[in-house]
């Protein structure tokens, strides 16, 4: 009976180590829907100036799978290295594709050809990217080496 004990203790004692090791990961923060987009823009161009960055746009939405597989792979994963390194991220909320649509419009964006989509801004606020075919749209099922293709070679 007190091997039964040890036994069941020694495993208790392997689960909850083994449940510390491994931290959860970050929690996802997704689209702010009550933001200023037009205010992140302008604080995320000064950042960037400041860092020697670019300004990247991510328009996307909470409703969006795509959008959320996206903004992982920039925040978590493969992408994540790159993204930090060289922009300052700003998530623009589209809504039902009633939010926000104007500023797509503005960075050559057309969101009807799907979320999310991204353009980056030179100094001057312009665009000198932006996905145009929904290069991004399918986000969940293109792999790692997708992703980093797509971003090294535009940006």
């Amino acid at each position: 009976m007190m091997r039964w004990w040890l036994a069941v203790l020694a495993m208790a004692v392997a689960l909850s180590a083994a449940g510390q090791a491994s931290a959860p990961a970050p929690a996802w923060r997704g689209y702010d829907e009550a933001a200023d987009a037009r205010a992140g823009i302008e604080r995320a161009r000064a950042s960037a100036a400041a860092g020697g960055k670019q300004v990247l746009l991510v328009f996307g939405a909470n409703w969006c799978g795509d959008s959320r597989a996206l903004d992982l792979a920039m925040t978590q994963g493969v992408l994540a290295p790159l993204v930090d390194a060289r922009f300052v991220v700003v998530k623009v909320d589209v809504g039902r594709f009633d939010r926000n649509v104007d500023l797509a419009q503005r960075y050559g964006v057309p969101l009807k050809k799907g979320i999310p989509a991204i353009a980056v801004l030179a100094g001057d606020g312009s665009a000198t990217f932006a996905t145009k075919d929904g290069e991004l749209a399918s986000a969940r099922s293109l792999s790692d080496e997708d992703l980093l293709r797509l971003f090294d070679r535009q940006f």
